[in-house]
């Protein structure tokens, strides 16, 4: 999937959807400083993609880049509640509590 997605990106196919999906696939490869190259990329050509933001949250917390995924989730918080995303507002909520109680 990852190839695919990287053969896609090299065509000059570059969008907010494909850098998600290009950092969704560097997670699960456990690529988290590739994932975040592309989930902020992700979140600078669509600031308002809230799943975009919550997923660079967790790039960034498995780097142990704690503020920086905090200041992620909270951007994506803003986001998900002027869209109404009720679900995202819900596990980037958690996910910051969770991030306070390791500080």
């Amino acid at each position: 999937m990852r190839e695919r997605l990287e053969k896609l990106l090299a065509e000059g196919r570059d969008n907010a959807l494909l850098r998600f999906g290009l950092g969704n696939a560097c997670l699960q490869e456990d690529d988290a400083e590739s994932a975040v190259i592309h989930l902020q990329q992700a979140t600078q050509q669509n600031p308002g993609y809230s799943a975009a933001w919550k997923l660079l949250g967790v790039a960034l917390r498995k780097l142990e880049r704690l503020d920086e995924a905090e200041l992620a989730w909270n951007s994506g918080l803003k986001v998900a509640q002027e869209q109404g995303d009720l679900q995202a507002v819900k596990e980037m909520t958690v996910f910051v509590k969770r991030l306070h109680k390791l500080k």
